[in-house]
């Protein structure tokens, strides 16, 4: 097969396998932690990235989905760079995000 159909047949399981994982998060977690960890498979056999909207709501180390209060806490943080920090409450795995941005937007705007 092409390998453009392969990614592309990836991606559509993925997707699917995301939003069962979605749908069942409350009342099987572990199945969604099982179709998680599929679809991380999936993408490794394709050889392709898991798409960002699907990649930011789940826990790297444990599979845990970040969905609800009890899962994840968040933080915002301004001492060396600003940025976000997620933590999984499951395992206590934590995930920096940079929030320059947002920053450089805020001083402009406070310049004249």
């Amino acid at each position: 097969m092409k390998d453009h159909l392969i990614k592309a047949i990836a991606r559509e399981r993925i997707e699917r396998l995301f939003e069962f994982a979605r749908a069942y998060a409350q009342s099987d977690p572990e199945a969604a932690r099982e179709a998680v960890a599929i679809a991380r498979r999936i993408a490794q056999r394709a050889r392709m990235r898991i798409p960002k909207q699907y990649r930011l709501i789940f826990c790297r180390r444990c599979g845990n989905l970040f969905l609800g209060t009890g899962s994840f806490s968040v933080r915002v943080r301004d001492k060396r760079t600003t940025h976000v920090v997620v933590k999984c409450l499951k395992c206590g795995w934590i995930r920096r995000y940079p929030a320059l941005k947002e920053k450089h937007i805020r001083s402009a705007a406070q310049k004249p």
